[in-house]
């Protein structure tokens, strides 16, 4: 059998942040899409055929600890690499306990996210 191809779903309710992520994935040969919100995601089909999540916490409607928990209930176990400008204690601990591949406080240099969609997609 061979391994899913490399994509990475990015949800994130700041079109600037959505359109700088895609245009980093897309410099280093990675295929991507994008959501400016959990509902559309989750609406698509990405979620079968994305191989790693970069998640924002602060959304709209549903924030990512709630996508997070509803993929879970789904039985999704994409590997989710959260990110957040609102950094504190409690949110980078909820993250860990949801089972995040990895944390990232905005702003981050494209080398750590990198390293965080191949630890995830490993």
């Amino acid at each position: 059998m061979q391994p899913k191809p490399l994509m990475v779903a990015v949800v994130d309710d700041d079109p600037d942040v959505l359109r700088g992520i895609q245009r980093l994935l897309r410099a280093k040969g990675l295929v991507s899409e994008v959501f400016g919100s959990a509902e559309a995601f989750l609406s698509s089909t990405a979620p079968a055929r994305a191989t790693c999540l970069v998640l924002d916490v602060q959304l709209g409607t549903m924030d990512g600890f709630e996508l997070q928990r509803r993929l879970a209930d789904l039985g999704s176990d994409i590997p989710i690499v959260f990110m957040t400008a609102f950094d504190n204690e409690a949110t980078q601990l909820r993250a860990i306990e949801a089972g995040c591949t990895a944390y990232l406080r905005k702003p981050f240099a494209a080398r750590l996210l990198f390293d965080a969609i191949y630890k995830a997609s490993t």
